[in-house]
């Protein structure tokens, strides 16, 4: 089957099919081992390092037609696979293979006063649909976390992805085939026909959950059509917040990195809020830092006074995702400000303070109501990998049922394990 728009009867045959797939190795999965589980992911990194050259032939083709297309740089970089990030793919795996395996480990227990022992143990979710957009690499992390957490995954990336995908799904399959595993536990849906979506989030005779990463137009089609419990990650307008008490060339850092070490990524900061007191003393050291690395500020009125080289902002820019090296920058009346500031524009995912106050940053912590809140670090941090999870699927800005960065934990679900001894109800 080739990535051309499919009659609509074909499509639907197509992902009914590749869910008749899945069910048949989710039985086979539920009882594999995690020694054959680890085996199969150790193979798969192995298999990424030996073909890194075929996976970076197939990543240029994607890269060839998204430059034609008119692609951004900022998702061209998204897209991009080169041997450090090929490397940082099988490294991940390797991770994932010394976590341990959720599945199965006792949660709690408890005992009632009739005898009966209760005790509840996580199990796989079980099937799981994986949507995402330009980024090659959820290819690999998506099928080791589901692999590794006992869950099937069935995957459909973009069409700008499309080959860079299919390389790397055919050496998982060929490594789970090499354990003793289904090959279908890892599917990749062979069409970037739209309409395949839309099979998929009609799916809930077989899918279990729907995983979509990508733009807000991705994530509101999802949440609007799918059938299937949806596990988001909304954008990523991501806030740094330096206080009054912040110490300078910790913020010049800091923000920076925040900002500039990958504008593409979620976890990139979108607006800097500075308060007021510290407007004299913090925000130039800071823009110009900014300035230096090619970042473009887009600042309020007290900033715009400040920065001759700042354009102004609008009410759109506190809203804004970027992705690119533009910032919008606001100042605030001190850590409410900033709190009040976030909770408008906000979209959940990650938050930072920079202040040496203790009492302050607390108060940061405690009432930003995002997914990941920190202090004195920087939003690059909004990583799986980079919280030890190995690697994730995606960030939940989701309240149920998990939120942050989705790890092999969070790929699971639990079961109630009753023990009696010939207890009835009376």
């Amino acid at each position: 089957m080739n990535a051309e728009t499919l009659p609509a009867e074909d499509t639907a045959a197509l992902i009914a099919a590749l869910g008749a797939r899945a069910r048949e190795a989710a039985v086979g999965l539920r009882t594999a081992s995690t020694a054959a589980k680890n085996a199969a992911l150790a193979e798969a990194a192995r298999l990424i390092r030996a073909d890194a050259a075929a996976i970076l032939a197939a990543n240029a083709k994607d890269i060839a037609a998204a430059r034609a297309a008119g692609m951004t740089e900022a998702l061209q970089d998204r897209l991009l696979l080169n041997p450090a990030r090929v490397e940082a793919m099988a490294r991940g795996l390797d991770d994932i293979v010394a976590l341990p395996d959720p599945v199965g480990a006792e949660i709690e227990r408890w005992t009632r006063p009739n005898g009966l022992v209760i005790s509840r143990v996580r199990v796989p979710i079980g099937i799981i649909g994986v949507i995402y957009e330009a980024r090659p690499n959820v290819t690999a992390d998506a099928g080791a976390l589901c692999l590794k957490s006992g869950n099937v995954v069935v995957l459909r990336g973009g069409s700008d992805s499309f080959h860079s995908s299919r390389a790397i799904v055919e050496l998982l399959r060929t490594a789970l085939a090499g354990a003793g595993l289904p090959q279908d536990c890892v599917q990749l849906v062979p069409t970037t026909d739209r309409a395949a979506v839309g099979e998929m989030l009609k799916a809930q005779d077989w899918l279990d959950l729907i995983v979509p990463r990508g733009g807000r137009s991705l994530i509101d089609r999802v949440t609007a059509e799918s059938r299937v419990p949806v596990l988001r990650h909304y954008d990523g307008i991501c806030h740094v917040y330096v206080d009054r008490d912040a110490d300078i060339a910790m913020a010049r850092e800091l923000v920076a990195n925040a900002k500039m070490r990958r504008v593409s990524v979620c976890g990139a900061a979108e607006t800097l809020l500075i308060d007021r007191a510290a407007i004299d003393t913090h925000l130039i050291p800071v823009l110009e830092r900014l300035h230096a690395l090619g970042c473009e500020v887009r600042g309020d009125a007290e900033v715009m006074k400040r920065d001759p080289q700042a354009v102004p902002a609008t009410e759109k820019d506190w809203r804004t995702e970027y992705l690119a090296p533009v910032i919008a920058v606001a100042t605030v009346d001190g850590v409410d400000g900033a709190i009040a500031h976030i909770a408008r524009y906000g979209s959940q995912h990650t938050e930072s303070i920079v202040t040496a106050n203790a009492a302050t940053a607390q108060r940061f912590l405690d009432q930003v109501d995002s997914a990941i809140v920190m202090h004195n670090a920087s939003t690059q941090f909004a990583d799986g990998g980079e919280f030890g999870l190995g690697a994730e699927i995606g960030i939940s800005t989701n309240r149920m049922h998990a939120r942050g960065p989705v790890g092999l934990v969070e790929l699971t679900t639990y079961k109630n394990i009753v023990r009696g001894q010939g207890t009835i109800r009376p």
